[in-house]
């Protein structure tokens, strides 16, 4: 015979504050026409980082991007569900469409 459950009973119904917490940053990369989510993030300025940092990494080969006749990715910030990420969503590396990866 169980014993009766003393304390509180577990928490089942989902609070607002968490389902607030749904919506993260995505760095959003456009190749073309082709969009891609980069990575996500908690906060905003979090994935401002980010896209900076990327932008950073752009500009630095983008004397080889354009030699190569490569498009130059565009990068920006944009919200997002967690719902929403496509299935078995990956981080994209900040370099990845110089190997091809982008896709």
């Amino acid at each position: 015979m169980s014993q009766p459950v003393q304390g509180p009973l577990p928490e089942r119904v989902v609070s607002l504050s968490r389902a607030r917490d749904d919506k993260l940053w995505a760095v959003i990369v456009a190749l073309g026409r082709k969009r891609r989510i980069a990575n996500i993030y908690p906060s905003r300025a979090a994935a401002d980082a980010d896209c900076h940092w990327r932008e950073q990494q752009v500009r630095a080969y983008a004397g080889f991007l354009l030699s190569s006749n490569m498009p130059l990715p565009n990068y920006s910030v944009s919200p997002v569900r967690r719902a929403d990420l496509p299935r078995g969503w990956r981080p994209l590396p900040a370099l990845g469409f110089l190997r091809g990866q982008f896709v």
